[in-house]
């Protein structure tokens, strides 16, 4: 969406303050950080698979339904991959953690009080 701010390149104004990249809205009434930082709606089930596809044959372990957003997601992550004791990322809402840790990765989100079930294979 090309707003009149976004196309002309303003970023700052002297009578209202700095305005938003995105949607070109000043920065107190930016809209965008609302779009980012919403919970994915699903079925309220966190779900752990292992996945190979296109890794060259090693496997991860996907982790997608947690009811959280933004920072929390990926302070969630965070604490997931030291558990673990190996790397991941966070993509697009999923948590991927290298290696095959669905068992450990089970407890530590059923302790955090989500239903969890074991997807896939």
């Amino acid at each position: 969406m090309m707003t009149a701010a976004r196309q002309d390149g303003l970023v700052y104004c002297t009578s209202q303050g700095r305005f938003c990249g995105d949607c070109g809205k000043p920065k107190a009434k930016c809209i965008c950080k609302q779009k980012k930082s919403s919970v994915p709606k699903g079925d309220g089930v966190v779900r752990i698979m292992r996945e190979t596809k296109g890794r060259k044959g090693k496997g991860v372990t996907l982790i997608n339904g947690i009811p959280l957003a933004g920072d929390e997601l990926k302070k969630l992550a965070t604490e997931l991959k030291q558990k673990c004791g190996s790397g991941g990322t966070l993509k697009d809402g999923v948590i991927e953690i290298q290696g095959d840790h669905r068992d450990k990765l089970l407890e530590v989100l059923q302790s955090k009080g989500w239903t969890v079930k074991k997807a896939g294979g």
